[in-house]
């Protein structure tokens, strides 16, 4: 008689690492957080707390740190705004700033010292508790319409453990990333491995793969007492990747690493051209300004 796998939780918490201080942005991030800065007419923050919202995950807790006021204001209710709005009968804009508030509860905890993405996640240890959890870093993107963070939830849930975002990039460009080591998992789609091992930002001729670290991650309650015991490492800091590569090759519960390997859109807000790319690719398809962009770009690039 075949015994059925043990019934897992599924997630139902985000959490979004957002203290960072965006110094490859200065000096438009001395006073303003990154995750502020538009993405079009929506803050790059707001993307990932929708898609968060589109999984299903109503539960954020957003990690910050000094002078990230804005994000806490950003996702509050504007009265004064939105009685100047009614009074106007800007039914429209009234619309799009009552979206912020749609998003479930949003909560908050600050990181007192900027010591890495690990400690980032270390912070949110109250808040989650003891069922699995998901982390969508502030300065990646996800196309609208891309169900990776969905089927990142069903395969942990599936097959416990953690489970991680990768994505194909080039080999001139593994050193900025983490990159994995992964086998094939049988029964499973050609998009899921199973994960090896993991190296934070490799040279490129000691990278095990071109398959690189997105920051999306489906994790495991045990990853916190991992976390407790990870020494800082590269730069100084507690790197989430040496706790996944330690519980990539660790048995029992919530041990082991999967991966789901994305080939959708992906926009890195955190890099200058990322973030310029995402400003114009979302500009194209934008509703009331695509049209008029699109065919404004076609002129410029062709004068060059």
């Amino acid at each position: 008689m075949t015994v059925p796998p043990p019934s897992r939780p599924r997630t139902r918490k985000a959490v979004i690492p957002a203290a960072g201080l965006g110094t490859r942005f200065l000096p438009a991030t001395k006073a303003m957080p990154k995750e502020m800065l538009p993405v079009v007419d929506r803050p790059a923050i707001e993307y990932v707390v929708s898609e968060a919202r589109r999984a299903g995950l109503a539960d954020v807790l957003m990690i910050t740190g000094r002078n990230k006021r804005a994000l806490e204001d950003h996702f509050d209710r504007h009265p004064a705004l939105e009685a100047a709005l009614e009074r106007k009968g800007d039914a429209t804009r009234l619309s799009q700033i009552r979206e912020s508030d749609l998003v479930g509860d949003i909560h908050y905890v600050r990181q007192g010292e900027a010591l890495g993405l690990g400690h980032a996640v270390n912070c949110a240890r109250r808040h989650v508790g003891e069922e699995p959890f998901a982390v969508l870093l502030g300065d990646d993107i996800i196309g609208d319409g891309e169900a990776l963070l969905e089927r990142m939830i069903d395969v942990q849930q599936r097959l416990g453990g953690s489970v991680i975002a990768l994505m194909e990039v080039p080999e001139e460009a593994v050193s900025a990333y983490g990159v994995a080591a992964v086998e094939a998992v049988p029964g499973e789609g050609d998009d899921v491995v199973r994960v090896t091992g993991l190296v934070e930002k490799p040279a490129r001729e000691d990278a095990p793969s071109t398959l690189a670290i997105i920051g999306r991650y489906v994790l495991a309650p045990q990853v916190f007492d991992v976390l407790d015991e990870t020494p800082p490492g590269r730069g100084g800091e507690i790197q989430l990747t040496d706790a996944l590569q330690r519980l990539a090759t660790e048995e029992g519960e919530g041990r082991g690493v999967h991966a789901v390997v994305f080939d959708g859109r992906r926009y890195d807000t955190g890099d200058k051209l990322g973030y310029l790319q995402a400003v114009i690719e979302f500009g194209t398809r934008h509703e009331d300004l695509g049209a008029d962009l699109r065919a404004w770009l076609r002129e410029f690039t062709a004068g060059l």
